[in-house]
C-alpha cells in the first residue's frame, strides 16, 4: 500500500553565534513539530500501519549536517532526513539559519 501524506509542517532554526548547521537544523525541526499534535497515528499504528516522516533541511552547507542528530529530534515514525542547499549564512556574522519542511505520511495496516 502506498504512503499518503497527511501533515505538512515548516520551521526555522538559527545558530546565532557558531555557524553550527546541525544545531540550526535541530532548532528548525523543533520549531516545526511544536505546532502539531497527531493523535490519529496511535490508531494507525494499532492497526499495523506506519508513520513516515520526511524532513528536508535547507542549509548553506548540506554536508555539514549530522543527519542522526536531526533525526533524533523526531520522537515517532520512520524518519528520513534530506539536507539540501538553502537556508542562509548571514553576511558579516557567524549566524546561520536553517529551514525545514516536514511531511508526515501514513501507510494503513491490513486492519484498515
Amino acid at each position: 500500500m502506498s504512503a499518503r501524506p497527511v501533515v505538512f509542517e515548516f520551521g526555522m532554526g538559527v545558530d546565532v553565534h557558531g555557524l553550527d548547521g546541525t544545531k540550526a537544523a535541530c532548532r528548525a525541526v523543533s520549531d516545526a513539530i511544536r505546532h502539531s499534535s497527531l493523535p490519529l497515528f496511535a490508531d494507525v499504528r494499532a492497526r499495523g500501519g506506519k508513520m513516515l516522516v520526511d524532513v528536508t533541511v535547507g542549509i548553506p552547507d548540506p554536508a555539514s549536517i549530522d543527519v542522526e542528530r536531526v533525526r533524533k529530534e523526531l520522537p515517532h515514525g520512520e524518519v528520513t532526513v534530506h539536507p539540501v542547499i538553502g537556508g542562509l549564512k548571514v553576511p558579516g556574522s557567524d549566524t546561520l539559519i536553517a529551514c525545514v519542511a516536514i511531511t508526515v505520511s501514513m501507510v494503513e495496516g491490513p486492519g484498515k
